[in-house]
């Protein structure tokens, strides 16, 4: 999966970035490595989710949908 994130420098030194793609989802760094170290691991952190299995009734249907 490849997302976009938009790298600023911060006016106190280092840098910090943004994912517009998910609400929320920012970090810092005071290299460009440990920025990209960090927004690695705040977008793992941001779309990691725990899903419960579902369970359906006789009247429920199950799909798959792509997004």
């Amino acid at each position: 999966m490849k997302i976009r994130a938009i790298i600023h420098e911060a006016k106190e030194g280092g840098y910090w970035a943004e994912v517009p793609s998910i609400p929320g989802c920012a970090t810092q760094g005071d290299s460009m490595e440990e920025l990209l170290s960090n927004i690695r691991e705040a977008v793992e952190g941001c779309l990691a989710i725990e899903v419960s299995p579902p369970f359906p009734d006789a009247r429920s249907k199950e799909v798959e949908i792509a997004v």
